[in-house]
């Protein structure tokens, strides 16, 4: 049998997977023992979740932010030579979707080993299908920038790309900044904007929400500091 990189998604959040990731996903996790990973913490909590007796002592994991690319070659090079399957394991979502993985699954490409991608919730995809905005053009633009002045700017870039070509934009920020992000969207664009948000996704206490800016300007405890959250601009068909 020879080697595959297969691509595992994470949870959103939550104790549970059954909600979120096909019992296949276990089945063919279940006889992988090296994978790559973000942090070993989450990783073996997943593992742990899809199979409470899975052997993480005979695992070998290695940390997608702290190898180089050529240790990676080598390593993978390696492993498909010994015909060893490997997974990579996301923080949270899917690997390669804002997330790293697409570095590894290059090298894959370039030495010929399978790429097995597997089904799991991704927060991208899933707050985009609940905002009401066009699936057919849109466009991610992951983290904002942090200073506040480039920031703004970027989110004018966005909402102006939004009103001329009618075309979806999706962008996040860390958890703790999300509320700064709020307080500049409202600020800094125009009322007749569109916005939507989406909030804990797949979690019991998720939060979706689609207005213009005038009426979130009206809303009262929106409440999004340390949680993954998902901003869109977009247009009603």
């Amino acid at each position: 049998m020879s080697s595959k990189l297969y691509l595992i998604p994470n949870t959103l959040g939550g104790d549970k997977i059954e909600s979120v990731l096909p019992s296949e996903v276990s089945e063919m996790v279940s006889p992988l023992r090296v994978f790559f990973i973000e942090e070993i913490r989450s990783a073996r909590r997943l593992l742990k979740k899809m199979d409470k007796d899975f052997p993480i002592d005979e695992c070998e994991f290695y940390n997608i932010g702290k190898n180089s690319k050529e240790d990676f070659f080598a390593l993978l090079f390696k492993l498909s030579k010994n015909k060893q399957s490997i997974g990579v394991i996301s923080e949270a979502g899917c690997p390669g979707i804002a997330d790293p993985g697409a570095e590894l699954v290059s090298i894959c490409h370039q030495l010929n080993i399978p790429v097995v991608p597997l089904v799991g919730a991704s927060s991208i995809f899933l707050a985009l299908m609940a905002s009401g905005f066009s699936g057919q053009s849109f466009c991610f633009h992951g983290y904002l920038p942090k200073d506040r002045k480039l920031r703004i700017r970027k989110i004018k870039q966005m909402e102006m790309d939004t009103r001329k070509h009618s075309i979806t934009n999706i962008f996040m920020d860390a958890p703790f900044r999300n509320m700064h992000v709020y307080e500049d969207l409202l600020a800094e664009t125009n009322n007749l904007t569109l916005l939507s948000i989406s909030c804990n996704l797949t979690l019991p206490n998720s939060y979706i929400k689609t207005q213009s800016i005038e009426m979130w300007k009206k809303e009262k405890n929106v409440s999004l500091n340390k949680k993954p959250a998902l901003f869109l601009f977009g247009s009603f068909s």
